[in-house]
């Protein structure tokens, strides 16, 4: 592997041309160094680059944008097991991996889009000092101008074409990108009669609570196990850290169910309390250590997830799609 740091790239392009111009060389010189070159991006791009790359199109991996991009937390744990198990070759030498990723942007919720544009900053985190190249194709006559300001935003640089890009001026820390992101999050939902206080040794009526409403709304078996789980470790979460108690609040709409938990805070310490984690389970937990892994995990067992983390009173909004197919 020769790279020793993360490239993370932009390619805005505006025609067949122009995502050939940009995708192309890069394929190429990666299989040329021996890089494993993977390739998620719409079915009508893989077929370009399918026929451009002729008798090595087989030497790469293509995969459907809309089989891969599911959910942003789900996407980044695909994209980190991926590296894991690709990065080195069969002698078990280090080996580069490049990716052409395109994200799916239609039909999102803004909720959605907001999300997948944190999603985009935050890879410069996870996959920090990897040597790892991820180049993410974004469609100027498809995509909202909203969207192809943020790729400036998310990625520090601008591809222009074979082998050529330049640092994106506009690019915004992680850490800055993040709390942007958070400055805009969905009211508290008010009360109801499916609220379900929580207190220390209740988990167990929860968890009969959460599958009794998930139930009630005809959804699969699988997914009603996988909200149960993620409820149950949020709220025993919140109530290790948040006081002891709380309440859930389960509601549901056409697309979503949703599950609320929140929790008073604890009592004011005499000391300031410790700061959240950064990107509190957004990011992959070290396998070895003993901590860390409960908020990952919820992540990656739900759909979206919006959290305000405070010790005077978190607040924690799951999001499930119905009828969806994990």
């Amino acid at each position: 592997m020769s790279r020793t740091r993360f490239v993370h790239q932009a390619l805005c392009y505006g025609s067949d041309d122009e995502f050939l111009d940009g995708t192309l060389t890069f394929a190429r010189d990666g299989l040329d160094a021996g890089d494993t070159v993977l390739a998620v991006v719409a079915s009508h791009n893989i077929g370009l680059l399918d026929e451009a790359l002729g008798d090595r199109s087989e030497e790469v991996e293509f995969v459907d944008a809309n089989d891969w991009y599911g959910s942003p937390s789900r996407t980044l744990g695909r994209y980190n097991a991926y590296c894991a198990a690709h990065d080195t070759d069969a002698t078990g030498r280090p080996r580069g991996i490049r990716v052409i990723g395109e994200p799916v942007w239609s039909d999102r919720t803004a909720l959605e889009v907001r999300e997948w544009m944190r999603y985009e900053s935050l890879l410069n985190i996870a996959f920090a000092g990897t040597g790892h190249w991820i180049l993410c194709p974004y469609d100027t006559r498809a995509l909202p101008v909203g969207i192809i300001r943020s790729a400036v935003r998310t990625h520090p640089e601008l591809a222009l074409g074979p082998r050529q890009s330049a640092h994106c001026g506009r690019y915004v820390d992680p850490a800055d990108f993040y709390v942007e992101c958070d400055t805009t999050r969905p009211p508290v939902l008010p009360a109801g009669r499916d609220d379900v206080p929580f207190a220390r040794g209740r988990s167990a009526h929860v968890r009969r609570a959460v599958s009794t409403y998930a139930r009630g709304l005809g959804v699969s078996e699988r997914l009603t196990h996988d909200i149960v789980t993620a409820v149950h470790e949020t709220v025993v979460n919140s109530v290790r850290h948040g006081g002891g108690r709380g309440v859930l609040r389960l509601r549901s709409d056409s697309e979503y169910v949703i599950c609320e938990i929140s929790d008073p805070g604890t009592p004011a310490a005499p000391s300031a309390p410790p700061p959240p984690p950064p990107f509190p389970g957004h990011l992959p937990p070290d396998p070895s250590a003993a901590s860390g892994h409960g908020m990952w995990v919820v992540r990656q067992l739900s759909d979206l997830a919006a959290q305000t983390l405070d010790p005077t009173g978190s607040v924690v909004r799951l999001y499930f799609r119905r009828g969806a197919v994990l």
